[in-house]
C-alpha cells in the first residue's frame, strides 16, 4: 500500500490590506491644521491634528499615505493659512483643489468643528464642487499678488495717518485751525513739514499738539507710495 502526501491545509496569515486610496482634506488654522483621509466612496479613515511647521507638513502627508495612496487634497484657506502646506504636498505629486469654508448657516447648525471642516474638505473635492487647483506661489502672478497685498496695507496704513493726522489738528488753537483749515491733503502735509522747524511755542498745549502733527507727518512721508511702474 502506497503512502501519499495529504496537501497542508495550513494558510499562511494573511498581510494587512492597505485601503486602495483616498482624499485628503485640511482645514487650516495659523497654529496647526487639522486633516481627515476619506476613502473614495466617502468613509472617514482617520483624522489628525498636525502643526503648521515643515515638520508638521511632512508628518501629514506620511500619515496620510499610511491610509493608502492618496493623491488628492482638499486644502481650506490656499492663499492664507494653507498656502505653505498646499505648495508641500504640490512638490510631493499631490493635486491640491481650493476650498471654500463651509457655509456660516451649516457650521451654526452642526456646530463649529475642526475635523468635520477637514472631512467637508475632502467631500468637496471627492463631489467635484471643489474645482480651483491651487497654485504653486512661486510664479509671476504670485509675486504681482504678494506686492499688490503689500501696497493695499501701505496705502491703508496711510490714509490711517492721515485720518489721525486731522484729528490731532482738530485739538489745535483755534489760529493754527484755521490756518489750516479747508486745505488738501498735499498743502497740508507742505504745512505740517514746515512745523519741523518749529521748536516752541507760549502754550504748552499747542506745542504737544505740533509735535504730535509732526510724528503723525513723518509717518504719512514714509508710508507714501512709490512711483508706478
Amino acid at each position: 500500500m502506497s503512502s501519499s502526501t495529504v496537501p497542508s491545509t495550513s494558510l499562511a496569515p494573511r498581510a494587512r490590506r492597505r485601503p486602495a486610496g483616498g482624499v485628503l482634506g485640511v482645514d487650516t488654522h495659523r497654529d496647526a491644521h487639522v486633516a481627515a483621509v476619506l476613502s473614495l466612496m466617502g468613509t472617514v479613515f482617520v483624522t489628525g491634528e498636525f502643526p503648521a511647521t515643515a515638520a508638521g507638513y511632512r508628518d501629514l502627508l506620511k500619515w496620510a499615505r499610511n491610509s493608502g495612496a492618496v493623491r488628492r487634497a482638499g486644502v481650506e484657506g490656499t492663499g492664507s493659512y494653507g498656502a505653505s502646506l498646499s505648495r508641500y504636498l504640490l512638490a510631493q505629486g499631490i493635486d491640491v483643489f481650493d476650498v471654500n469654508r463651509m457655509d456660516r448657516a451649516d457650521r451654526r447648525r452642526r456646530g463649529k468643528s475642526d475635523p468635520l471642516d477637514a472631512q467637508n474638505a475632502a467631500r468637496a473635492v471627492l463631489s467635484g464642487r471643489a474645482r480651483a487647483r491651487a497654485k504653486a506661489g512661486d510664479g509671476p502672478v504670485q509675486i504681482a499678488r504678494m506686492y499688490k497685498l503689500t501696497k493695499a496695507s501701505a496705502v491703508k496704513a496711510r490714509t490711517q495717518a492721515i485720518n489721525q493726522l486731522k484729528s490731532v489738528l482738530v485739538t489745535a488753537d483755534p489760529a493754527l485751525r484755521e490756518e489750516l483749515a479747508g486745505l488738501g491733503n498735499a498743502e497740508l502735509f507742505r504745512t505740517c513739514a514746515r512745523f519741523a522747524g518749529v521748536s516752541s511755542r507760549e502754550e504748552d498745549g499747542e506745542e504737544s499738539v505740533l509735535h504730535a502733527a509732526r510724528e503723525v507727518f513723518h509717518l504719512v512721508k514714509q508710508l507714501q507710495p512709490g512711483p508706478r511702474s
